[in-house]
């Protein structure tokens, strides 16, 4: 009899357990990884599509679908960018018709994922005028800043504006002086390589909710939407010139930005609004897809 309760109550406490596991496979969801992930890639030039591999502009943009998929991660040059839409857009700026690898990783619930990696050949055509080189490295290094003192300096519009500070017009005061943004370099190298030398402070500038993107240690003073003399330190990444729909344009890989971080795919991409010898205005669409943000540099 002792060994038939004894035999009953391991049976009950075995039959307590798997409900249990139940219960927290049943808090947890599924872990379904993601199947059947097809990429689809577009060849832009001018901002149409183009036929395979394209005529020049070295622009793709790459869909991806998936059964049980919920968000994509992309992985082109070394560069990852994470997108629940599926879909994103890359510049390749290597002289000449290359062959790149594309990786899509396709997550599913509980964060498993599937894997696909394919091959494009994409043709890059684009050489910017000496003029632009020159005026952007001096033919060797050049620092740039925030031309604080200049009306409309540092400004926002809709998505697609068409002039600088198009709300809130900036009369060229210098209204931003505690946000770690003045001191800032922006230092251009002949080679492509590009330095952010954050100044004495160590301090950024950037929009709430998408600087800590950056990582650091998290700090700084919001101001409204803004975050204020955020903690980081000199970093170094590289630079391109491209000009896609015939527009010259300044991207920065990984993380790099000027004046004020305002998220997005990587890298981050700069419109070249106007430029003189010794000053440029940039416009930049912010990870949100909510404004344009406009900076004007000059040469240090």
């Amino acid at each position: 009899m002792k060994n038939i309760k004894y035999i009953i109550g391991i049976f009950l406490s075995i039959s307590m357990l798997f409900t249990s596991c139940q219960d927290d496979d049943n808090e947890l969801g599924d872990l379904i990884a993601p199947s059947n992930i097809e990429i689809i890639v577009t060849y832009i030039d001018d901002g149409a599509e183009s036929p395979a591999p394209g005529l020049g502009s070295g622009e793709i943009k790459v869909s991806a679908k998936a059964d049980k998929a919920t968000a994509y991660q992309f992985v082109i040059q070394g560069q990852t960018k994470l997108q629940k839409s599926g879909s994103v857009s890359h510049t390749f700026t290597t002289l000449g018709t290359n062959t790149y690898a594309v990786t899509v990783i396709a997550f599913g619930t509980g964060g498993v994922s599937s894997t696909k990696t394919i091959e494009v050949e994409v043709q890059a055509l684009y050489e910017p005028p000496a003029d632009l080189l020159t005026m952007l490295t001096s033919n060797s290094s050049r620092s740039w800043r925030i031309a604080y003192e200049t009306p409309n300096y540092f400004g926002l519009g809709p998505v697609g504006t068409t002039r600088l500070g198009e709300y809130f017009p900036n009369g060229g005061t210098p209204d931003k002086s505690t946000s770690g943004m003045y001191d800032d370099r922006y230092i251009f190298n002949s080679d492509g390589t590009f330095t952010h030398d954050t100044g004495d402070d160590g301090a950024v500038f950037g929009r709430n909710g998408l600087i800590n993107e950056i990582g650091g240690p998290g700090d700084g003073t919001a101001d409204g939407d803004d975050i204020l003399k955020y903690s980081y330190a000199d970093y170094s990444e590289s630079w391109t010139l491209t000009a896609p729909g015939g527009v010259e344009t300044l991207s920065l890989s990984g993380l790099g930005f000027i004046g004020y971080y305002i998220g997005g795919s990587t890298p981050h991409s700069y419109k070249i609004f106007a430029r003189t010898d010794n000053s440029m205005s940039l416009i930049a669409t912010d990870g949100n897809n909510q404004f344009d943000w406009n900076f004007i540099l000059i040469a240090d």
